[in-house]
């Protein structure tokens, strides 16, 4: 059969399972577009407010199901907004495929109308990217796409498509996914990008490592969940009787009411976690990447432990900590391995969960500071509600942390942040991303007045497709993280970093058709949240303005370069 290139494109989607992409049209893609049209009944299209979005959207759709997201942009500016969403998900791991269209080929480097080199902007934060420039080429390029988006550690591709190679046509061969009949050069690909064997001397030398520990830890980061290894990671746990960190990226991952589990590591972690790692023999690093958030300072990270890494990628080894033994491959496979070799009776000294225990109690239970509304207040009684089902969303600020500190953490797949790149404005398309994929639980996204600024815009999209995403607005009407270092760091030098201004986002809301509610104590906080989650069974959004201390402060806090068990209370 002879289509397209356009119509290539969807039948090549639509053969990878793909069933929803999150997009805004423009001149380049208008074939595309044209297509999507005529195949809405096989692929939906959502239309966001901003292309930037369209990358969060895919990327939360990604992160809550595990699946490949993909968005869709035109070219110039429609694929360079795209670039901040395409580093978000490079930097978290995820799972995308960026489609961009260009000026047609005969343009190309010819400074055209509309024209960026977005391979070239997206080198730095994409697995790999192709321009294709024959219609021929397109339904291999998007099966080696999405076999490199997913493989191996998972991450952003991108395929850049001129307007003459989408009105062209081409012979369309179907092909079946999941067939052994895959063409030579993505069997090459997979072949590169997959699972090489465990190396078994490593994993008995791994194994006799723990043996001999008697203080043994483990530090688990998002790799766990992406490796779909949670099970294995507790299972891992049970066996060596070991207290258990998580990452920002891993919360969930292991129940937050685990009898092992020490909470969040790092920066703003519990001071259990983080005077556990510093006092350990043992430090087993699971599908972490030792983050300068986690470390601090890496001189004196770990400082009396040996250090066993298991990863997916060999370029985390020995990057930031050096390592005594490290294990390179799925972390499922190499943890299931782990407990066959493992000894059933060894467990970690029973002084070392005395100890533990102690430092679980340093945790503070009051609240820092007596206001009328604490940030501590809403994320727990929100959690009350909503139950074990619901999906968090942040932004990235104050409000993250608070809701990674307090919101408790049941299960993989159900905390979307962005971690390692920090963007502020993910918050409101990702919400709406993983709304689309999981249209059956509960979405609840956790932003700050100073995110939410960023990507309000989006609520159009929430009204528009009646989305039922519950939106927190914890509003202290400033950057309260930058606050925070300025007041901590800077002698209370708040350069531009108070928000005195409109808008009013009850009345911003109202605009788009979205029910809001003010609060600003316990009470009309907890009546906000009754009528907003009614809001939210009837089908329609509903956004909670709630009034905070603008000088709450998210503690503990290590200082930048200090001892992570050596944080402020």
């Amino acid at each position: 059969m002879e289509y397209s290139g356009a119509r290539i494109l969807i039948e090549a989607l639509v053969e990878q399972g793909v069933d929803t992409v999150f997009g805004y049209p423009g001149g380049a893609v208008l074939f595309i577009y044209d297509e999507l049209y005529k195949h809405q009944d096989r692929i939906r299209h959502i239309l966001v407010s901003h292309e930037q979005h369209a990358a969060h959207a895919a990327d939360g759709y990604a992160r809550s199901t595990g699946k490949t997201g993909v968005c869709i942009a035109t070219s110039g500016p429609g694929a360079t907004n795209l670039v901040t969403g395409i580093a978000t998900a490079y930097m978290d791991s995820v799972p995308l495929v960026a489609v961009t269209g260009n000026v047609a080929t005969n343009l190309l480097g010819k400074d055209s109308f509309q024209e960026v080199d977005i391979a070239g902007i997206t080198m730095p934060v994409v697995k790999h990217n192709w321009i294709v420039k024959d219609p021929a080429d397109l339904a291999e390029v998007v099966r080696e796409a999405f076999i490199v988006a997913r493989s191996g550690r998972p991450g952003p591709v991108l395929i850049d498509i001129p307007k003459d190679v989408t009105s062209s046509s081409a012979e369309w061969k179907p092909l079946d996914p999941s067939s052994a009949a895959l063409d030579a050069r993505s069997r090459r690909l997979s072949a590169r990008a997959s699972d090489k064997t465990l190396n078994e001397a490593s994993l008995q030398s791994a194994a006799r490592l723990i043996t001999e520990s008697k203080h043994p830890f483990i530090y688990a980061g998002g790799g766990v969940v992406t490796a779909d290894a949670c099970e294995e990671l507790k299972a891992f746990a049970e066996r060596i009787n070991a207290p258990v960190a998580l990452t920002l990226m891993a919360l969930g991952a292991l129940d937050h009411d685990h009898q092992l589990y020490t909470g969040m590591i790092g920066m703003h972690g519990t001071v259990a976690s983080n005077k556990a790692v510093q006092k350990s023999d043992m430090l087993i690093t699971i599908g972490a990447r030792f983050s300068d958030r986690v470390t601090s300072s890496t001189d004196i990270f770990a400082r009396n432990a040996k250090v066993l890494q298991f990863d997916i990628d060999p370029a985390e080894i020995n990057k930031n900590v050096k390592t005594d033994l490290e294990i390179t491959g799925n972390i499922r496979l190499i943890l299931q391995r782990m407990l066959e070799i493992l000894p059933a009776n060894y467990s970690a000294d029973s002084s070392w969960h005395e100890e533990i225990a102690r430092w679980k109690a340093e945790i503070p239970k009051a609240y820092h500071r007596k206001t009328k509304l604490h940030p501590r207040f809403i994320v727990e009684e929100t959690g009350k509600r909503l139950g074990a089902e619901a999906v968090i969303v942040t932004d990235v600020g104050q409000h993250q942390m608070w809701a990674a500190q307090f919101y408790p953490h049941r299960r993989p797949r159900a905390f979307l942040s962005s971690g390692g790149l920090g963007t502020m404005g993910f918050g409101l398309g990702a919400a709406l991303g993983a709304k689309i994929a999981r249209p059956d639980c509960p979405i609840v996204l956790f932003t700050g007045d100073g995110s939410f600024r960023m990507n309000c815009g989006e609520l159009a999209t929430l009204a528009a497709y009646k989305l039922p995403v519950l939106v927190i607005i914890l509003n202290n009407r400033t950057l309260g993280m930058v606050r925070q270092w300025q007041r901590l760091f800077y002698d209370q030098r708040y350069s531009e970093t108070t928000l005195e201004r409109p808008p009013d986002f009850v009345k911003l809301a109202g605009a788009y058709g979205i029910p809001a509610y003010r609060a600003k104590d316990e009470k009309s906080f907890a009546s906000a949240l009754d009528a907003a989650l009614a809001s939210t069974l009837s089908g329609c959004a509903a956004i909670i303005d709630a009034a905070i201390d603008i000088d709450e402060l998210v503690l503990p806090m290590v200082p930048g370069g200090k001892p992570i068990d050596e944080p402020l209370l």
